[in-house]
């Protein structure tokens, strides 16, 4: 069984870097490939003999990435293992991105409109809206709005790595502030603002939500035990369904108002639930240093 992913996504968020990086990994990467030879690529990677079990498709333009949609359903039903990665930016990261290259958007075809933000902003959000029926067959959307080359490559290498969990269906858990914004990269996001702030106590305000003191203030309180058994009652039935749908990844995103405190320590406790059940989470408490 050949294991292929192919990566799509916003011109700009990274294509071709993480292209760069799966090759690293020893995948063998395909960049810029027409869809209508995506098929016989894979085909040739059953061949008795081909060393190729970890094929990376890099699908570059809107219409390119478009085509593709019709075609991921048949992939998925020949017998390989066929993962769709989205890489997603923030209209800002991307005008910055390039204002500090100078290239020309592909979308951009008569020119003249990087001149100012507004138009590469209008071009990008055209963008965005031809591919969202592509990034919703996605199994795994990862926003780089806040990511160096570095920590790219350090999220690849945990997903798609020689030691990459095995999991049926991998768990992402992150925490985050609403006041810095929902995070993009995520499937479920629940709100925890219900729950008394320790923020307010000024002994527990330094702390977060990784200390036993915050950690007690939050898991203690009546409210918070319904919330999560309520949470992992719906994940049982949730959980399953996702597997027999085929869905490789789930991200959960679990935010209070600072991303400190409250949100840090529910992630927490469900990851231990997840643990409990012989998965592996992967954690991330996204607004804890800037909080």
């Amino acid at each position: 069984m050949t294991d292929v992913l192919v990566i799509t996504g916003l011109s700009g968020a990274g294509r071709s870097q993480a292209a760069d990086d799966l090759e690293d990994l020893g995948w063998f990467v395909v960049d810029n490939l027409p869809t209508a030879l995506v098929e016989q690529v894979i085909e040739m990677a059953r061949q008795p003999g081909d060393t190729h079990h970890q094929l990376c498709l890099v699908v570059g333009n809107v219409s390119q990435q478009a085509d593709m949609v019709g075609m991921l359903r048949n992939l998925r039903d020949s017998g390989h293992r066929v993962r769709v990665l989205f890489l997603d930016a923030s209209t800002g990261s991307l005008v910055k991105r390039y204002g500090a290259t100078r290239r020309r958007h592909p979308l951009d075809v008569e020119g003249g409109q990087l001149s100012s933000e507004s138009g590469i902003a209008a071009v990008i959000q055209r963008e965005r809206e031809l591919l969202q029926p592509v990034k919703a067959e996605a199994d795994l959307v990862i926003d780089t709005s806040d990511l160096t080359v570095h920590q790219l490559k350090a999220r690849l290498v945990e997903l798609f790595g020689p030691s990459s969990p095995t999991d049926t269906l991998q768990i992402g858990i992150v925490s985050f502030g609403f006041k810095h914004g929902l995070p993009l990269d995520v499937d479920l996001v629940f709100d925890v603002r219900f729950l008394p702030n320790p923020y307010w106590d000024e002994n527990l305000r330094p702390l977060s939500g990784l200390d036993g003191p915050v950690r007690n203030h939050v898991l203690d309180n009546p409210l918070a035990s319904t919330f999560l058994a309520k949470l992992e009652d719906m994940l049982e039935t949730l959980l399953p369904a996702y597997v027999g749908e085929g869905k490789s990844y789930l991200s959960i995103a679990i935010g209070c108002t600072g991303g400190q405190h409250r949100s840090v320590a529910i992630a927490e406790r469900l990851a231990s639930w997840f643990q409990s059940r012989d998965m592996r989470p992967r954690v991330t408490h996204r607004d804890l240093v800037r909080s």
